[in-house]
């Protein structure tokens, strides 16, 4: 087993890891909505990981990558809940079922850990899934009070328009 952060050599592992975690978790996307989205990945990713600001560990056995895992640190300005203005956020915690139960997702999430705090990052957030909760409780996760809200900005006819350019 090999763990070790993610390069820029990595984009198009990082993209097949996503969209399987992505059709694994989430939904099924059309072959338009999976073009546009790798698209976007490969963008993303390209920008930024030199940046630093994006970062992701991956686990091989046997020269494959079967776990993965993402950070992303921002900047906003400073509170009393992340008094140095930089946060993170942990996404794609992803493991292929036939690797899980062996304790490679906890070693990815403290690398991320670790990463953020070399980082100075004030605080560390997730969305998990029930299954996943667990596991961040014992890494130091708690369920904050407050409840966040979220509006959809770009809708169902983005997808129409960026297939038509």
């Amino acid at each position: 087993m090999i763990i070790r952060k993610a390069v820029l050599e990595d984009i198009h592992v990082l993209i097949k890891l996503r969209m399987d975690f992505l059709t694994s978790y989430v939904k099924l996307m059309s072959e338009s909505e999976s073009k546009i989205l790798e698209e976007n990945l490969f963008n993303y990713f390209s920008k930024h990981i030199p940046l630093g600001d994006f970062i992701a560990y991956i686990c091989e056995i046997d020269d494959k990558a079967v776990s993965v895992a993402f950070l992303t640190i921002s900047e906003k300005p400073p509170n009393p809940n992340f008094i140095t203005g930089k946060t993170a956020t942990v996404h794609n915690v992803f493991t292929y079922p036939e690797y899980c139960r062996r304790g490679i997702a906890s070693k990815l999430l403290q690398l991320l850990i670790e990463e953020a705090k070399s980082q100075n990052v004030s605080s560390i957030e997730l969305l998990a899934t029930e299954a996943g909760k667990p596991l961040y409780r014992r890494l130091g996760f708690e369920e904050p009070e407050n409840t966040y809200m979220r509006m959809n900005v770009l809708d169902e006819e983005f997808f129409f328009m960026a297939e038509s350019v």
